[in-house]
């Protein structure tokens, strides 16, 4: 269960305010037992904060279609300042008449910043969960009528 905004009066993005937020219990990677642990005090302790947050704080266009976004996640209850470099896709009109824009977007963070400081290590010494977390997004912009 999540929920974005992008509010932007330039065709180019450059004015944008973007907003995400994502409810932690929602969280699904198809096995319980891993969504449960998840969920707990050893990683997003969603009883205690329920949300993670995205606000962007400032969008550089880098090149026709490369932006850098520059915002604030908050997760666990700590917010950092994190940045996602971004390829624009394009507009086109999607077959319900929407005006739709496309973004890919990649970054990543130190999961043990924002307080994940769980960790595992496997019979073979394998380590189970890495501090670096990349980030991967595609997202789809809906302009609202």
């Amino acid at each position: 269960s999540f929920k974005g905004e992008v509010i932007a009066d330039k065709e180019d993005f450059t004015d944008a305010k973007i907003s995400f937020s994502a409810d932690i219990t929602s969280l699904s990677t198809g096995n319980e037992q891993r969504d449960g642990h998840l969920q707990s005090p050893d990683f997003f302790d969603a009883a205690t904060h329920p949300q993670l947050t995205f606000e962007s704080t400032k969008i550089e266009k880098k090149e026709d279609n490369e932006y850098r976004i520059t915002g604030d996640l908050t997760m666990r209850g700590t917010k950092k300042s994190i940045v996602l470099n971004a390829e624009y896709g394009g507009i086109q009109t999607d077959f319900y008449g929407n005006t739709v824009a496309g973004f890919e977007m990649t970054g990543k963070l130190n999961r043990k910043e924002f307080g994940l400081q769980w960790h595992g290590v496997t019979e073979a010494g394998s380590i189970v969960v890495s501090d670096e977390v990349k980030l991967a997004i595609a997202a789809e912009i809906v302009k609202q009528k």
